[in-house]
């Protein structure tokens, strides 16, 4: 759980959604290099708020109640530490006189301070001498609320190896002593492709990654598409990838309503009932990728996302335009070239000329040793030689497959697909 031990589910939604503006806000105040007791301050108002509301009832605007409850426990920090602590750079002077400090406050806790405040602690999470890795686990604990507990199991990482991550993390964060600076275009723009790649991760972790607790996190994917929405607002977030990289959440998003069945199972892509297709993010993410048209510069997101939106518009996986995909996929591998990006390519030119002319592509992939451990490269060859009429082969791969499943639904439909074949 990642909010206080035993709270209500609603409640851990409202902390999810709210604590990483509460957070970043008073971590504006007291500067990076007191982030801990910035999230000891946002804990205690949700314990406060446990306390009362359990009594009282949950006020009519909750994350009001929340955000003033942190404002006040933040001031009653501020003057119990300002004698022993140094707080954010900029601001300190002001936090030292009382005649300063109600109005700084007020300041600080408006609306659009708190919306700045969230892009800059995102931006600040991305600092380049942080590991790709670690820039996404500093944005699921601070900005999303996740336990390291969470995040090992996110991650298939181990809980010593997630904190010891984040204690660096925190440690390199620190050392800036106050949130990145959004006004500063280049800066801004040298730390955005750091910021998409931690979020890109972040949403296909949820939407298909290695947890060995789910196949699918829906609430990662609902993070990411949140955080980038927020990166859309501001002019110098508001970049064509930017809006291609919301894309490619959106069109995608739009199926995991059809990527399970009733029982709980796994659904191929090319046997969901596409009634079942989220259209209004579907007409988002069509939307947003026609903003992203603009300048010169194509982008993976931009590709991925136009893969997506001809899925999308496709009534079936018979005349999905597959010339079209392997099209898109030959440009998708000459900018990011990776094994999974060739796997993909090669089950769409199966899709389009046939599945022995996809076996072939599979066995010349190169790298292919690199997935090894995937199991969808053996499902892919199980598929075709299936389709092949080889089913005893089949079989096997899906045995294979099976064998390197990484959670309880992959592993139920990799048996489903191999016993399809007896």
């Amino acid at each position: 759980m990642s909010g206080p031990e035993g709270a209500p589910s609603k409640f851990d939604q409202l902390f999810r959604r709210e604590s990483g503006r509460m957070v970043a806000t008073v971590t504006r105040i007291f500067g990076t290099h007191n982030l801990a007791l910035a999230q000891d301050v946002v804990q205690d108002a949700f314990w406060r708020a446990l306390e009362i509301w359990k009594i009282r009832g949950v006020p009519e605007n909750p994350s009001a109640w929340l955000m003033t409850t942190a404002k006040n426990r933040a001031l009653d920090a501020l003057r119990r530490e300002r004698t022993a602590r140094s707080f954010a750079p900029d601001i300190d002077r002001l936090l030292r006189s009382e005649w300063t400090l109600a109005p700084a406050f007020e300041e600080l806790f408006g609306a659009n301070a708190i919306r700045d405040d969230l892009l800059r602690m995102m931006l600040s999470c991305c600092d380049p001498h942080l590991t790709e890795e670690a820039q996404v686990a500093l944005i699921l604990h601070i900005l999303c609320g996740f336990s390291v507990h969470e995040i090992g199991s996110a991650f298939v990482s181990g809980h010593a190896a997630i904190e010891k991550r984040i204690t660096r993390a925190k440690k390199v964060l620190a050392a800036s002593r106050d949130l990145f600076d959004i006004g500063t275009a280049a800066e801004f723009s040298a730390r955005l492709p750091a910021v998409h790649r931690a979020l890109y991760l972040l949403f296909n972790e949820g939407y298909h990654g290695a947890s060995p607790e789910a196949a699918i996190r829906a609430e990662l994917c609902s993070e990411a598409m949140r955080l980038v929405t927020i990166l859309l607002e501001y002019e110098f977030g508001a970049m064509p990838a930017s809006f291609a990289l919301a894309a490619l959440m959106f069109l995608n998003a739009a199926r995991l309503p059809a990527r399970m069945d009733s029982s709980g199972a796994l659904v191929s892509l090319f046997n969901q009932d596409r009634e079942q297709w989220d259209r209004k993010s579907i007409a988002r993410g069509l939307e947003l990728l026609e903003r992203s048209a603009t300048g010169s510069q194509i982008t993976p997101y931009h590709v991925e996302a136009a893969i997506a939106s001809v899925h999308a518009s496709s009534t079936n996986a018979e005349s999905t335009d597959w010339k079209a995909i392997v099209l898109l996929y030959d440009t998708l591998i000459a900018l990011n070239p990776s094994p999974v990006v060739a796997l993909n390519r090669a089950i769409a030119i199966a899709q389009r000329d046939g599945a022995e002319r996809g076996i072939e592509e599979l066995r010349a992939m190169n790298n292919s040793e690199r997935l090894s451990r995937y199991p969808f490269y053996e499902a892919a060859l199980g598929e075709l030689e299936l389709r092949c009429g080889r089913a005893t082969s089949a079989h096997a791969h899906f045995g294979k497959a099976a064998a390197l499943a990484r959670n309880p639904e992959e592993r139920k439909f990799l048996d489903g697909r191999a016993a399809a074949c007896m």
